[in-house]
């Protein structure tokens, strides 16, 4: 396990660099499509995630694909030819995104890219009158977020919707869940749990920088982020483990459950306070984020605590699968005083399950926002539940754990459970990610977790406060190279 100091990291300190661009912004009113006439979308980001936009947009009867923008030619030429077999004409192709947010024949836009570019992008779409879908985690850090917020509930007055990618929200049988916990059936509730155990295994480790690939512009990949050299084997996608760019699985797959998890207890605010225990186990590789976490975030009066586990069950056995809680491995378990709730079924106090829910994960999430543009939704004000506000605050708890786990510091098992004595719910998390860890082969006294401090937080002015509060607030902004800055004013 290693701990990197992640402000020098993302200051450029361990490999740095420059380079520059031109950011403009063009604000506009959003055009109110017809009942029978087409919304002229664009998908920023093309790989994975992207490709799933252009295929919904594709199958939308009222949508048409007009353009595709990537920083990776390649990407960008495949979906463009992908879109003209399916649709009979050709989307334009953009390589730099502020180029397609300033071009009028483009009503709404996508945005899949990695993480660092969601905000940014979001924020110029709004400016220049564009419809946003943008996907999770809303922001690379806490101010963008709420820079981003603030970008919403500006534009929305000029009819622009920016909708958030988690796609629990608009699941109906999520909502019932939500509906049905309201009456206390399973008496008070106790605890909100998020998981995500899903098996992440070592991204390598290079032994010397390596150029970035020929068809991607690294500056635009790299936009606000220095140009950094690339340490990493494989370019795209784990950027996601390298904190530049990426957020962790805390902010990669977690944001889906840490939005159930903080829907159930109904805070709309950041929690107060946050400590993590974490850190990246079992192989060293040049990814800098916890691959295996805890965090605990004391909302009042019903705690959520969020876990990570990205090695499988036990002996680094990938075969093996991965373990779970209650049944649950990549999603929420509600606990009562008489029950809980296991993802789609409640159970009793006997662990008798005796009620299931019609949970889709999301099915109809880019319906809503498509409806929502073709009926000219009033001032842009997109159901709560859909809104960057909640997309931020879901978001912005997985930034509070990442930045208690980068300012701590490595820590016997011992002093982990002294940080958190006479709470046995948090006791009991410890114990099993001790015992987790232990079963594949990571011993914590040598190994040791990163004891994040227990960080004060102002829900209202969204900083850090008490103790260790400047260094935490070092990282609730991110740096921006000159051309990809986000303007205090929005």
């Amino acid at each position: 396990m290693k701990n990197t100091n992640r402000r020098k990291f993302m200051k450029g300190a361990l490999y740095g660099a420059a380079g520059t661009s031109t950011f403009c912004s063009l604000p506009a009113n959003a055009k109110v499509k017809g009942a029978n006439e087409d919304i002229r979308v664009a998908v920023i980001g093309c790989g994975g995630r992207g490709g799933g936009h252009v295929n919904a947009s594709l199958g939308h009867k009222n949508v048409r694909v007009a353009g595709v923008c990537d920083a990776d030619y390649k990407r960008n030429e495949s979906n463009a030819n992908r879109v003209e077999s399916k649709q009979g004409s050709k989307p334009k192709i953009y390589e730099d995104y502020r180029e397609l947010c300033t071009d009028k024949d483009i009503d709404a836009v996508m945005i899949a890219t990695p993480n660092h570019l969601h905000a940014l992008i979001s924020i110029l779409a709004a400016q220049n009158g564009k419809h946003v879908y943008v996907e999770k985690p809303v922001s690379h850090n806490i101010w963008e977020g709420r820079k981003l917020v603030e970008a919403a509930e500006k534009y929305a007055k000029k009819g622009v919707i920016i909708q958030h990618g988690m796609q629990r929200r608009s699941d109906t049988g999520w909502r019932e869940v939500m509906e049905w916990i309201k009456d206390k059936p399973l008496g008070e509730m106790v605890v909100s749990r998020g998981f995500c155990y899903k098996p992440r295994k070592s991204i390598g480790k290079v032994n010397a920088p390596k150029q970035p690939p020929a068809e991607v512009n690294y500056d635009l990949w790299s936009g606000p982020r220095e140009m950094l050299p690339v340490r990493r084997e494989r370019f795209h996608y784990d950027w996601h483990w390298q904190s530049p760019y990426g957020n962790g699985d805390i902010g990669n797959q977690g944001p889906h459950q840490m939005d159930v998890a903080r829907w159930a207890i109904g805070k709309e605010k950041c929690s107060s306070n946050v400590l993590s225990i974490g850190g990246r186990f079992g192989y060293d590789d040049d990814g800098d984020t916890a691959n295996t976490q805890i965090a605990f975030f004391d909302y009042k009066p019903v705690p959520l605590i969020f876990e990570v586990r990205g090695l499988p069950e036990q002996g680094l056995d990938w075969g093996k699968g991965m373990s779970n809680y209650k049944g649950a491995r990549v999603g929420n378990v509600i606990e009562f005083e008489g029950g809980y709730i296991s993802e789609s079924k409640a159970y009793d106090d006997k662990g008798k399950s005796f009620k299931k829910f019609g949970i889709t994960n999301g099915r109809g999430h880019f319906e809503n926002w498509i409806a929502s543009i073709k009926e000219g939704i009033k001032n842009g004000a997109v159901e709560h539940e859909l809104s960057a506000h909640t997309g931020h605050i879901s978001a912005a708890l997985g930034h509070m754990a990442n930045i208690s786990h980068f300012i701590g510091k490595t820590a016997s098992p011992e002093d982990c459970k002294d940080a958190i004595k006479g709470n046995k719910m948090k006791m009991e998390v410890f114990e099993r990610f001790a015992e987790h860890l232990d079963k594949n082969g990571v011993d914590l006294n040598k190994s040791k977790a990163t004891l994040g401090p227990l960080l004060s937080f102002d829900p209202d002015k969204e900083v850090f406060t008490g103790d260790l509060s400047n260094d935490a607030n070092e990282l609730v902004k991110g740096d921006y190279r000159k051309g990809f800055q986000i303007p205090e004013v929005v």
